[in-house]
């Protein structure tokens, strides 16, 4: 690790410590072609996503990348010849950080929180791919850390911009099913593994730096198609389990339309995770405190996997069939059924025969958080709405090593009250060299 790196003094420190504007125009040295120099973390799959959807804002050009697996850059290079790609995303850091303005992020859960606080102390704005981070306290310590220092932050959650989650929003707040009293949410992906891993261990591939892959995390063996690519998302020690991934998305419209705070009280119904790999066939059920729209305290509960909704709620709702990922919001004057992908639908069909959906200002997501360091705009999903969306969602997780015990969160203090075992899921130690100031 390159102690430069991590006793650099953020920009910040290094214009004095003097007030500064909360936009880019404090930039000490405009880039040479008046662009904002993008530097990624991440250049496969949805990390190229995030990377391409920052870029093709007129007024970005993307400078650097750092990828642990060399072949699976293709796209990226032939897209952007002219961009630095970098191994470790250290020596990228340490190297470019001075000819950055902006940094997104799309690496593994367990790296988003490192990489993004190392970022914001050398003064980058960033975007960073949902979940905000692994643990609760990295979580917690990334919007504290961007509020003090006044960066532009955008979590990716991209539907929250969409036509159909802007339309429920407004709907919600409009009134038309009347206040909430209860929300079901689901997501038919099994980001899980009941069985153990298997023993032994496989050859590293030639184009994959497998100890940086592995990052903070303890040190481990390769096994082949277990971690690297995607999998990794099934395993404690990497991702955030079914509800980390898609809960953020399908979550989102719930917290922003009823303008959700953190949450009471969690309790998981479903199977434990095992040692390595979290569990599949959730069911967890959330109470929230009463906002202006709702009907008193607010219980949600989230269902993975094969789990949905029962029939008597979907019943109740007016529901013919459920889709594979959505919620079901219920009001005192109606219901709505969100799918993750398609516009809002009002019950009973009846009343709402006639009902005209209203009309809403779509954004691009990625583009918006250009705008807003351009200082054309604000980010929809800023550090300081996606962070205690991002804490809600990862104590369904943690709860999920405690079947059946109603855990009682303290958001204030970042503690669970009744349960003294659940605390240490909170936050997780690095493997020895990773540390991160901060974190």
């Amino acid at each position: 690790m390159s102690a430069s790196l991590f006793s650099r003094r953020s920009f910040l420190r290094n214009v004095g410590g003097a007030t500064v504007p909360f936009f880019v125009p404090h930039l000490i040295s405009a880039p040479p072609s008046s662009k904002l120099r993008l530097g990624s973390f991440g250049g496969a799959a949805m990390a190229y996503a995030t990377l391409h959807g920052i870029a093709t804002h007129t007024s970005v050009e993307l400078v650097c990348v750092a990828d642990v697996d060399s072949s699976r850059l293709g796209r990226l290079r032939e897209t952007y010849p002219n961009a630095k790609v970098y191994e470790d995303w250290r020596e990228m850091l340490d190297r470019e950080g001075k000819n950055l303005d902006i940094a997104c992020i799309g690496t593994p859960d367990h790296m988003h929180a490192a990489q993004a606080m190392e970022s914001m102390r050398e003064g980058l704005h960033v975007y960073v791919q949902k979940p905000l981070a692994h643990d609760i306290y990295e979580t917690r310590k990334l919007a504290e850390f961007a509020r003090k220092k006044r960066l532009v932050t955008q979590m990716g959650i991209q539907r929250h911009s969409s036509k159909e989650y802007l339309t429920a929003v407004k709907l919600i707040h409009s009134g038309v099913i009347g206040k909430v009293r209860e929300v079901h949410s689901w997501s038919n992906k099994k980001w899980g593994d009941p069985e153990p891993l298997p023993s032994g261990s496989d050859p590293v591939p030639p184009t994959l730096r497998w100890d940086l892959w592995l990052g903070n995390a303890a040190s481990r063996p390769y096994l082949d198609r277990q971690y690297h690519p995607g999998h990794w998302r099934k395993r404690v020690d990497f991702g955030t389990a079914t509800f980390g991934d898609m809960g953020c998305h399908i979550y989102d419209p719930v917290f922003s339309a009823l303008q959700l705070t953190s949450p009471l009280t969690v309790r998981s119904e479903g199977p434990a995770p095992t040692e390595h790999s979290w569990a599949i066939n959730s069911v967890i059920h959330y109470r929230f405190p009463a906002t202006p729209y709702t009907e008193g305290e607010l219980p949600i509960t989230w269902y993975d996997g094969d789990e949905k909704p029962s029939d008597e709620v979907r019943q109740r709702a007016g529901v013919k069939d459920l889709p594979e990922q959505g919620s079901i919001f219920f009001g005192t004057k109606g219901q709505m059924l969100l799918e993750h992908s398609d516009m809002p639908k009002l019950f009973p069909e009846s009343e709402f025969a006639t009902f005209q959906m209203p009309e809403v200002d779509v954004p691009d997501h990625y583009h918006q958080f250009v705008d807003a360091v351009l200082g054309k705009t604000r980010t929809s999903t800023a550090f300081d709405y996606s962070g205690p969306l991002t804490e809600a969602v990862l104590l369904g997780p943690l709860a999920t090593r405690f079947p059946g015990q109603t855990l009682e969160w303290n958001a204030r203090k970042l503690r669970i009250e009744n349960v003294a075992a659940a605390n240490q899921y909170l936050r997780r130690k690095y493997r020895p060299g990773w540390e991160v100031k901060g974190l």
